[in-house]
């Protein structure tokens, strides 16, 4: 028989019992759109999660603290930050410091007229920012001594001098919202911090201490990273510990605060912490967070995967006991096909042709259900317009699906739909090809 041949067989003899074959694609159809619908709430939960931890702070990096009391090897040093870089899986490495002192000012404009009694004043390798995640609103990172990055919100820590007590500050939590914003509107400060030249000034051990600089950037708020993007300065380490320097008694070895390390991925975190730990260090990542919520999620994916093969399996033994009817019905026919000199091969091809027909119907019109179920989940969650119909579908930016299918889900549907018809076909198809001729033609 050609292959022509036996397709028109598969086709006629699955459409000469239309009832029972509609039945049991739809055992297989439900089967699959249980499996699908069931992952793909576990990939929601999943992809939910992995959202609010990223919103919590960067996945990929690791914060080295030296331990308390440490001494000697345990020092936060150069030393430590040229070992960190040669780790393998380290992608950068910025040491971080904090300007310690009893009182920080920040002095611009014309004749002083703008004053900060406050700041937040860090030193990093500004070089290795862009890697590590720092973003920047306008401007570019430093390149020169004296430059600096300002916060997003650092101009509205100025008070105006030549304005009254009271009202020489701008609230920029005062902005009203207008309809159906979900931002304030916030004012504008008193000036543009970018490219301004401020005067730092810190009252360190006793010393009081100057620096111009100058904004040539503005980050962008990101409290995971520290205050000092929002309401801060950051600076070059060389410039803060040059600054330091000029205090009596300062430390000739540089020493800090911590150290930011930024790995290739988040697969390769834990390793990482485990080296920085043998080297006797102390760490902080968001692994441990994201590991008992990602095993959680595997666990609720499996459960939900489960529950939906267990109808597929139901469907199988429909499919199973669909060909084993039909055999029985067609036991002379199998008997008159082998007595032209049928080939049993071509015979048990035929019957397995008519199973994984049964499973690849099933499984399609399944994932196509279930695809549209999936859709009709996420506009329920996410507000029914048609606005949120491409969201639903594909998600992308801030939108947070309940159930999200990637394509590999659909095509593992129908590849297992088909595989699970093929093998409860398997037997009944060895069952048609064990029968002799003579009897089955005998048969009535």
């Amino acid at each position: 028989m050609s292959k022509q041949d036996i397709f028109r067989m598969c086709v006629q003899n699955l459409m000469r019992r239309k009832s029972r074959t509609f039945l049991t694609v739809l055992g297989v159809l439900i089967g699959c759109c249980s499996i699908v619908i069931m992952v793909s709430l576990g990939i929601g939960m999943k992809e939910s999660q992995d959202k609010l931890l990223a919103q919590m702070g960067d996945l990929t990096i690791i914060t080295v603290n030296a331990p308390q009391g440490g001494r000697g090897k345990t020092k936060l040093d150069d030393a430590l930050v040229k070992s960190l870089r040669n780790l393998p899986g380290v992608e950068a490495v910025t040491p971080k410091q904090t300007l310690e002192a009893e009182d920080i000012r920040l002095v611009t404009g014309t004749g002083k007229r703008y004053v900060s009694d406050w700041a937040v004043v860090v030193g990093l390798d500004t070089d290795a920012m862009e890697k590590m995640g720092y973003q920047l609103i306008s401007g570019s990172t430093v390149k020169r001594s004296g430059d600096v990055i300002a916060g997003q919100y650092l101009a509205y820590n100025f008070k105006d001098t030549l304005r009254p007590e009271g009202r020489n500050m701008i609230d920029r939590w005062g902005g009203e919202l207008d309809m159906g914003d979900t931002e304030r509107n916030i004012p504008d400060p008193y000036f543009n911090p970018l490219d301004q030249t401020y005067t730092l000034e810190a009252n360190v051990q006793g010393t009081k201490l100057s620096l111009p600089i100058r904004s040539v950037g503005v980050s962008k708020e990101d409290y995971s990273k520290g205050s000092e993007t929002s309401d801060g300065i950051i600076m070059s380490l060389s410039d803060l510990q040059k600054l330091l320097e000029k205090v009596p008694g300062a430390k000739k070895r540089r020493t800090y605060d911590s150290v930011l390390v930024k790995v290739t991925d988040i697969s390769v975190v834990e390793r990482v912490e485990t080296d920085i730990k043998g080297m006797g260090y102390n760490t902080e990542s968001m692994e441990s967070i994201r590991k008992p919520m990602e095993k959680e999620a595997q666990q609720k994916q499996m459960m939900l995967g489960g529950l939906g093969a267990i109808s597929l399996f139901v469907a199988a033994l429909g499919i199973t006991n669909t060909m084993i009817m039909s055999i029985s019905e067609r036991t002379r026919e199998i008997g008159i096909m082998k007595a032209l000199g049928c080939y049993v091969t071509d015979i048990r091809i035929m019957f397995l042709s008519e199973a994984g027909a049964i499973g690849l119907i099933g499984g399609v019109i399944g994932c196509i259900i279930s695809f549209c179920a999936s859709v009709t989940i996420n506009l329920v969650s996410l507000g029914p317009s048609l606005e949120n119909l491409l969201p639903a579908m594909f998600g992308g930016g801030d939108v947070t699906r309940v159930s999200v299918i990637p394509p590999w889900l659909l095509l593992f549907a129908v590849v297992f739909s088909v595989l699970i018809g093929l093998g409860s076909g398997y037997y009944p198809a060895n069952k048609a090809v064990q029968i002799p001729a003579l009897e089955a033609i005998k048969s009535e």
